[in-house]
């Protein structure tokens, strides 16, 4: 059993893990334990791999909510346990198997490693592991040792054979997806991405789909909005024949993302137009590139094999969350004395005015995202 409840994020980066256990150890049954919107994520990645949601707020709320969940686990006859959160909940969950001696084993979160990172005083800065190392490491110490990505060279030839995607190579199909979110193309799409870029092709030429996903949790981690508005702007004079996806849901995305979209006819508003996670990472499959902070959907689209330029503020790649195989080049960042200062970007400004990101030029997002289309 795998247990990782939250944030979405961090359970979509367990994800490559997940696959890889599953796939070096195809006779070992995996279930993982996580709330509800993470069902996407794992019901198709491999047939070994089943998926189990927990209502920690509702069925499972408390001491006795958990008591419950436990007894509920224990009739699953679990050989072993790997504890990727290591919070209040999980850490009690942890409990009571170790009492009934189930084997069990948790995530090293290198606290102090993290403390160095973002101390202005004595700063440390040094790459720490990533999350999906970390995870790892907790396979490894319940005896299921894994590499995540395996490089080959045949010739002048390098292959690497690890997670690509939660999709087929073609990405997932747009059928799914409801007509309208593909304005101006033929309604009937193809399954396969070379078909889908040929019924596009014929209506917009050589259209490029670009996602946007400007929001975080904390406004240490968000690239001022009048700036991102440039940013957007830009795109659509470069790229005149591209589709901006506006992704995000939230009070600043329905606030702000209705008046980019009657100002840039670019532009659509993702989740007025979809439903579910699922249709968002198909639509997110397609895309050519995403622009994205250092939030949920940074990983989301690394999870269906998309190139992220993602934008950092007041945290930074060396804490270890940059996307599942992200190109490092693709951070856009300031080289400030200040710089990190979070973790997950939730502390104050030192400085009050969250320089690290209003220095960033709208130029500098909009050349990368360009590179990243002409490759």
């Amino acid at each position: 059993m795998v247990i990782r409840f939250s944030a979405l994020g961090d359970v979509a980066m367990t994800v490559p893990v997940v696959w890889a256990v599953a796939h070096q150890y195809p006779e070992v049954r995996i279930t993982v334990l996580s709330r509800a919107f993470a069902r996407p994520f794992f019901e198709n990645l491999a047939p070994n791999v089943n998926f189990m949601e927990a209502d920690l707020k509702g069925e499972y709320r408390g001491v006795k909510g958990l008591n419950a969940l436990y007894r509920r686990l224990t009739a699953k006859q679990f050989t072993h346990v790997a504890d990727l959160h290591s919070v209040l909940r999980s850490n009690y969950l942890r409990m009571r198997f170790n009492i009934g001696r189930f084997k069990v084993a948790h995530i090293d979160k290198h606290r102090k490693m993290r403390h160095a990172l973002v101390d202005h005083k004595k700063k440390v800065l040094r790459q720490l592991p990533t999350s999906f190392e970390n995870y790892a490491e907790v396979f490894a110490k319940l005896g299921f040792p894994i590499t995540l990505n395996n490089k080959t060279t045949d010739g002048t030839q390098t292959t690497t054979t690890g997670f690509r995607s939660i999709f087929p190579p073609e990405g997932g199909n747009l059928e799914e997806i409801k007509e309208c979110l593909i304005r101006g193309a033929r309604c009937e799409v193809r399954d396969t991405r070379s078909e889908v870029r040929g019924a596009r092709s014929e209506v917009r030429g050589s259209e490029k789909w670009i996602g946007i996903a400007p929001f975080a949790a904390h406004r240490g981690k968000i690239y001022p909005k009048e700036q991102m508005h440039e940013v957007v702007r830009l795109l659509t004079e470069q790229f005149p024949d591209s589709r901006i996806f506006l992704f995000g849901r939230g009070k600043d995305e329905d606030i702000t993302f209705p008046q980019w979209v009657s100002e840039m006819p670019h532009c659509v508003f993702v989740s007025k137009q979809l439903a579910t996670m699922r249709q968002e990472l198909i639509l997110m499959s397609h895309l050519d590139v995403m622009l994205s902070m250092d939030s949920a959907n940074m990983h989301l689209a690394s999870l269906v094999g998309v190139p992220v330029v993602s934008v950092w503020g007041a945290t930074h790649p060396m804490a270890g969350f940059m996307g599942w195989n992200q190109k490092a080049d693709n951070a856009v960042q300031q080289d400030l004395a200040c710089r990190p200062c979070s973790i997950y970007g939730q502390k104050p400004c030192l400085y009050g005015d969250f320089r690290c990101m209003t220095g960033i030029q709208s130029e500098t997002i909009v050349k990368k995202i360009a590179e990243n289309l002409k490759l």
